[in-house]
């Protein structure tokens, strides 16, 4: 773990300049050690480091020394406690993830603590034969950051968003140590979840809508969202067989003035009759079967019309805000009562799941009113007690600061990454690398959600492939007119289901420390079938050609065999290999590849549906034979299986196929026609 030689706090009081904790003593007490600060001007307080079953957790507790009627100096409100630690064992390299806004997190790549962003707060130490996973804490009323330093200081800094406290007690940050940094992470996060009495990812239930492809309004219509366009958008997509299985109502819908929500009817000229006919018909007319709305965490963008109706019929469960905001009240009881009613109320319009955005905002909102972690795990609270009528249905959006990740009960989708924007020229790597990197830690609590993307776009297939091997939920979000089939054939079966990874998609190990935007390739791994097989995904992110390397161990996760079979999704051609045996590949710009890794058990394997990005996860059964294998795959349409040895008989549901197989080196394709219902395979080699 980190060595501490010596440590420094700087207090910001309200009325007064900054005071300087300095030259404090160890101690130690039951098996735990104390750096204990002499008292200055009114101010004591100590730094206490306890060994943990996963790690080690720092504390700090500070107290200001106040009188009974005089005029006393308190903590200011934004960063009033600067902890510096003097570190006797700097790292080799740090990977940060830092909050470049209220909402989302990106990496950053260090040489040493003086290069942290601020406002970091997750950041994995890279020592010669391990790794440190260092989480900068969210506690009952504070939360702490990593900020720049000194290359051997760590500097974290701390605040409520509330002045005027005149103590402090709360976990600064946990730490915990594995040679793996996946191990590490989540022994952090196994922990985290325990303490705030959370579920991790496995224990959280993964909505049915979910798992089926679904479509959002916000990049086809933005703002300008009518019940006219999303019948016309519902039509188009019957029209052309699309396997959309649910459509979200993004911002636009609602009834608002100023930002502020006066009802919770939907906008009468947008939706005259509400949303009740419109989602009734359109379920009973097709495929569609699911609907979701947008909302804000204070109801809209501002919260509550002050003096609406809306305000006086919930007043019971509002608040006003020291700066005159009209939000739900951050105390959980009352908080349910306003969601339930809203949730409620959609959930008789045929609303099926909500996106509930903004949720970083819990600062901006009742900054000086409440604290901010404890205003976060009361409001998800009340949020999720509230959407029991949507089945615990939500999808969690601009919502990755600390206090949010680790106040959630029970909901299972989180938004990955900033938006996707269509408009952006240059922002498919910046997407690909806030997705990949957000989660590395994102994934211990939850499915990750990567946005929306459209069909027809110049990176449609880098998006598209995206999505496939994400992990998660997979939208589009395409004008009227604009939806391309073929580019969501790859990522789900004809009904619509998704061919969907075990977790969310992840820098490979050697990609942890090193910024790819330098490097030039990015490659992401995941696995299926609970680590039966996996995937590694390359991107070149540059607009120039480059080389890459891989090999088949480097999905860490993966079943440990001698030798696995690679097959190239886009080249459709395979390899047998050794575990260790390197790989190598060239990029063109902006390009992409897609290797499925499937553990050698015998002299062939299943590939599934060859035209699906995941198309190895339609594979129900294997079994060899001294003479051959068989097995089931979940639906029909173009088979792919491996042979060492070229095959003499192929039967598909007891019909003689050999006559349609096609063979290029290792790999053999049947063309079958796509349609429901399962394929029985039966391959003979001797």
């Amino acid at each position: 773990m980190l060595d501490i030689e010596n440590a420094e706090v700087q207090v910001n009081c309200q009325k007064s300049k900054q005071t300087e904790l300095k030259e404090g003593l160890w101690a130690e007490r039951d098996q735990r050690k104390e750096y204990v600060f002499e008292e200055t001007e009114g101010i004591s307080g100590k730094i206490i480091f306890s060994d943990t079953f996963y790690g080690e957790e720092a504390k700090i507790k500070l107290h200001l020394k106040n009188e009974s009627c005089r005029e006393n100096q308190n903590l200011e409100m934004e960063y009033p406690v600067t902890v510096r630690l003097k570190i006797k064992n700097p790292p080799k390299r740090i990977m940060g993830l830092y909050l470049f806004n209220d909402w989302w997190t990106r990496p950053a790549f260090a040489d040493d603590f003086s290069d942290i962003p601020e406002r970091t707060q997750i950041a994995f130490l890279e020592y010669e034969n391990y790794c440190i996973c260092l989480v900068p804490m969210a506690g009952e009323r504070f939360k702490a950051y990593l900020s720049s330093g000194k290359d051997n200081e760590m500097v974290l800094k701390m605040t409520a968003h509330q002045g005027g406290m005149s103590s402090l007690e709360e976990t600064v940050y946990v730490q915990t140590k594995d040679e793996d940094p996946y191990k590490a992470v989540k022994k952090a996060f196994q922990w985290l979840a325990r303490e705030k009495n959370i579920l991790t990812k496995e224990e959280r239930n993964f909505p049915e809508i979910f798992k089926y492809l679904g479509w959002c309004s916000w990049d086809a219509f933005y703002f300008d969202i009518t019940e006219q366009k999303i019948r016309e958008k519902a039509n188009e997509l019957e029209e052309k067989q699309a396997p959309i299985r649910w459509m979200l109502l993004d911002d636009g819908w609602m009834s608002e003035e100023k930002e502020c929500l006066y009802d919770f009817v939907p906008d009468k000229e947008k939706f005259p009759t509400g949303f009740l006919g419109m989602t009734r018909e359109i379920k009973e007319k097709g495929k569609i079967q699911w609907f979701g709305v947008w909302h804000a965490l204070g109801g809209a963008w501002g919260g509550i019309l002050p003096g609406s109706k809306l305000e006086r019929e919930e007043n019971q469960y509002l608040c006003k805000t020291v700066n005159g905001k009209v939000l739900p009240m951050p105390k959980a009881e009352q908080a349910y009562g306003f969601y339930r009613d809203w949730h409620k109320y959609l959930r008789g319009q045929g609303i099926d799941f909500v996106k509930v955005d903004g949720q970083s905002a819990v600062k901006n909102y009742y900054e000086n009113s409440v604290s901010v972690c404890l205003g976060a795990r009361e409001l998800h609270q009340g949020l999720e007690a509230g959407a029991v009528y949507m089945n615990g249905a939500v999808i969690n959006c601009m919502g990755m600061a600390m206090e949010n990740m680790l106040a959630r009960p029970s909901s299972a989708v989180s938004r990955n990454s900033d938006d996707f924007v269509p408009g952006n020229e240059n922002g498919f790597a910046e997407h690909l690398l806030q997705n990949a990197y957000n989660a590395i830690y994102q994934d211990e609590l939850y499915y990750c959600d990567w946005d929306m993307f459209w069909t027809e776009h110049k990176d449609c297939v880098k998006h598209s492939l995206l999505r496939g091997i994400s992990g998660g939920p997979v939208y589009i979000s395409d004008k009227i007119n604009e939806t391309d089939v073929d580019v969501l054939k790859p990522l789900a079966y004809r009904n619509g289901r998704i061919l969907m990874m075990d977790r969310a998609a992840k820098p490979s190990i050697d990609c942890i420390f090193t910024n790819p935007m330098d490097t030039g390739t990015l490659k992401l791994t995941n696995v299926g079938k609970q680590g039966e097989l996996g995937g590694i995904a390359v991107y070149n992110l540059t607009d120039k050609r480059q080389t890459y390397e891989f090999r088949a161990q480097e999905i860490w996760d993966i079943e440990k065999v001698e030798r696995y079979w690679i097959y190239d999704y886009f080249s459709q051609k395979a390899v047998l290999a050794e575990k260790n045996k390197k790989q190598t590949g060239v990029l063109e710009a902006e390009g992409y590849a897609w290797y499925q890794i499937l553990p050698c058990k015998g002299k062939g394997s299943l590939l599934g549906l060859i035209d699906k990005y995941a198309g190895f996860l339609a594979v129900e059964q294997e079994i060899f034979t001294e003479k051959g294998m068989m097995g089931v795959i979940a639906e029909q349409g173009p088979i792919g299986f491996l042979c060492l040895k070229k095959p003499i008989k192929v039967f598909c549901n007891g019909v003689d196929m050999m006559g349609q197989v096609r063979q290029s080196g290792l790999v053999y394709k049947i063309p079958m026609e796509e349609k429901t219902g399962k394929v029985q395979i039966e391959i003979v080699w001797e």
